[in-house]
């Protein structure tokens, strides 16, 4: 009898750990030392495992202030270049990451994957109404698309103001590759009675420097950024699950945002996380013997 060949625990927790910390596929194939495709492969089992997961177990969140920002990145090319690709990839170009964060507790929420427009928007705001228990002050960037997405999925249920921030010009006949200097910001109402002391999207702005720094594919100058449009969705489902429930957070002093949210009693570690995604996986069983097709 055969047995199907299987990453060890070990090696399944390293990988994952790795990936969450900012490591490309490639240089996580050779500090495991197994092939480009079994990263993949288990890329894509945790991204599907920890998506469901985070659908079943984020909800309910008693959550009083969030906070919700855009994340830019690139699938295959950058939008300005996809048009001249040899090889088109179906995704290819611009690749935005939208977040909710609860201020309080750190916990992401939400999260989507996509393009920035309207239909996006209120796809996002949809699924975060979803998941609140409670009532709350939402602050956004100054992007209109929230306007319309927010009164739909919320009506008059919700306390929402725009931060919108003022840049200043960039060094005339520099090219540059992070935004201008931000010389002001105007705080705006749009619904109900929201608190002008915390209309802010900082903590959400402050997690998308840690997206970047977790995620290889999020670095800026880099070849490694995403080759398909799939398994940036999976990387960040994974990155969704261990930042919530496995990750401490400073300011909650060693808590995870899920134990300080109340979803999680305990705190998790990678192998915690191994376990779960390979709870989701097909059982195999032992192979019988070879068996000579018979026409």
């Amino acid at each position: 009898m055969l047995i199907m060949n299987r990453l060890s625990l070990e090696t399944r927790v390293q990988i994952l750990a790795l990936l969450c910390e900012g490591a490309s596929l490639r240089s996580i194939s050779r500090l495991a030392d197994v092939s480009i495709n079994t990263v993949s492969k288990l890329l894509v089992d945790a991204g599907k495992a920890c998506t469901a997961f985070h659908d079943d177990k984020v909800r309910g969140v008693k959550a009083r202030r969030v906070q919700v920002d855009e994340i830019w990145s690139f699938t295959a090319a950058k939008q300005k270049n996809v048009a001249a690709m040899k090889k088109p990839v179906e995704g290819a170009g611009d690749t935005w990451t939208w977040t909710a964060l609860d201020a309080d507790t750190k916990l992401i929420i939400s999260w989507l994957v996509g393009g920035r427009d309207s239909e996006y928007a209120m796809a996002f705001m949809d699924d975060l109404k979803s998941r609140l228990a409670t009532r709350v002050q939402l602050t956004s960037d100054g992007h209109k698309a929230y306007l319309e997405a927010v009164e739909g999925a919320f009506g008059s249920d919700i306390d929402y103001a725009m931060l919108v921030k003022v840049f200043g010009p960039g060094p005339e006949g520099q090219r540059r590759y992070s935004p201008a200097e931000c010389i002001g910001s105007v705080k705006h109402r749009v619904e109900g009675n929201p608190d002008p002391k915390h209309v802010s999207t900082s903590y959400a702005e402050r997690q998308n420097l840690t997206m970047r720094m977790h995620m290889r594919r999020f670095t800026r100058l880099t070849n490694a950024f995403s080759k398909k449009f799939e398994n940036h969705m999976h990387m960040v489902a994974l990155y969704a699950v261990w930042y919530n429930f496995v990750k401490q957070h400073k300011s909650l002093k060693g808590l995870s945002p899920a134990m300080a949210a109340g979803i999680s009693q305990t705190l998790w570690s990678m192998t915690d996380l191994a376990n779960m995604v390979d709870a989701t996986l097909p059982k195999h069983g032992p192979r019988g013997p070879y068996k000579k097709r018979t026409t």
